[in-house]
């Protein structure tokens, strides 16, 4: 019986206890402030995008004849030389047409010389029968067809002179063929591309298919990086830029801004260019296709007054007139601080941990730091960033007696 009456009479001292601890109107709400310090220092303003490391010249190596590949010079991270032979295309029935062609040409020289055999003599009948008509051995309608027939053989010999320049142009288009099917290197570089396999057909009718692609100095890369229109406006070139690659993490690959390409790009009504950033590559350890996280430095201030973007942000509560707790009169912050433009007034800790305000103007920004330009602050003075919790204060220095007590818990229970 007596256990039970001591439960029940420490359950009523906690209910007790807990509705004084939160409805007591008598402790007064303390409010904190959380405070940085100004100081001077550099800002930075920079532009963060996403880029892919590329060769500064990439060649497209194709075919422009089809059929079956016969051979393969060179192979992935092959160093080729300008004019290497680096594949071969089965040369045999481009051999065959380049023969049947040069048989036709020789065809149309015949040709042509037979019918240089034929106007001579044409001519000299139409002479023979000149010579007659003076003597009245011939009519003149013999004469005239002398005449017409040697007009045709010399239309006979421009025809065959004609087809003769068809032959010699076909021969060349067949050799020209011919000549294609040995695949060559058409600069210095690596091959970092291999797309056939020997035996494989390639077909060249509608689209020039991709053999090798070869780059042409690793050592000169570039980071091609999507800006967006918002940003771009404070990117030139000739501005240093910083990359990270996941390889080397940590590591930093700085740059310069190599162009800035006027053609905008839109993805889903998003506009972006692209921004070419320059970077050395003496060691080869960047590989085309990494992904690069670039940092292009838009705009630097060195030595100025600097205060964190928090405080920026900062607006005080209202503040308690008299004690504290629910239903306690508030006052607002006055009507001239309170219609200032949010990033125009800083709030510095004054006398008697009160804050006031102070406008300021704004200058440069990196995201964490704000330049201050034209202000009453000074490198030291603290400025207000935000509130330290009232709520979580009180409970722990102003609990009613016989609780946060470990020792008194365990005394309650020897009662028990």
């Amino acid at each position: 019986m007596r256990r039970t009456v001591s439960i029940i009479a420490l359950l009523g001292a906690v209910g007790a206890g807990v509705w004084l601890f939160l409805f007591s109107n008598d402790s007064p709400t303390v409010i904190r402030y959380k405070t940085a310090v100004l100081e001077r220092g550099a800002v930075v303003s920079v532009v963060n995008a996403t880029g892919t490391v590329n060769p500064v010249v990439a060649v497209q190596v194709g075919t422009q004849v089809s059929g079956m590949i016969k051979s393969l010079n060179a192979d992935f991270n092959s160093v080729v030389k300008a004019g290497d032979v680096i594949a071969q295309i089965d040369p045999a029935p481009f051999q065959a047409r380049r023969d049947q062609t040069a048989g036709n040409l020789g065809m149309a020289r015949a040709a042509v010389s037979k019918a240089r055999v034929d106007l001579a003599q044409r001519t000299r009948e139409l002479e023979r029968m000149k010579g007659l008509l003076a003597q009245q051995f011939v009519s003149q309608n013999d004469v005239d067809m002398a005449l017409t027939a040697q007009e045709n053989a010399q239309a006979q010999l421009k025809l065959a002179e004609a087809q003769l320049k068809q032959a010699e142009a076909t021969l060349d288009a067949a050799e020209l063929d011919l000549k294609y099917t040995t695949i060559r290197s058409p600069v210095n570089g690596i091959v970092i591309a291999r797309n056939v396999e020997v035996g494989q057909t390639v077909a060249a009718s509608f689209a020039t298919p991709n053999l090798f692609l070869i780059a042409l100095d690793l050592t000169q890369m570039q980071v091609d990086t999507n800006v967006s229109e918002a940003d771009i406006g404070g990117i030139a070139e000739g501005k240093a830029a910083v990359f990270t690659v996941d390889a080397y993490p940590g590591e930093l690959f700085r740059g310069k801004i190599r162009q800035v390409r006027n053609a905008p790009i839109n993805v889903q009504n998003v506009v972006t260019y692209n921004v070419v950033v320059g970077v050395e590559n003496q060691d080869l350890r960047l590989k085309p296709g990494m992904t690069a996280n670039v940092s292009i430095v838009v705009a630097q201030r060195d030595q100025v007054l600097k205060v964190p973007n928090a405080a920026l942000r900062f607006v005080p509560p209202a503040v308690p007139l008299g004690g504290g707790g629910i239903g306690a009169a508030t006052a607002a912050p006055k009507a001239d601080v309170a219609t200032e433009t949010r990033g125009k007034t800083l709030w510095r800790l004054g006398s008697g941990d009160r804050p006031e305000p102070v406008p300021i103007q704004t200058g440069l920004s990196d995201g964490l730091f704000t330049e201050i330009i034209g202000a009453t602050l000074q490198e030291g003075d603290r400025v207000i960033v935000g509130l330290e919790s009232p709520r979580l204060e009180q409970r722990t220095t102003t609990l009613p007696p016989g609780f946060g007590s470990a020792q008194r818990r365990s005394g309650r229970d020897r009662s028990l």
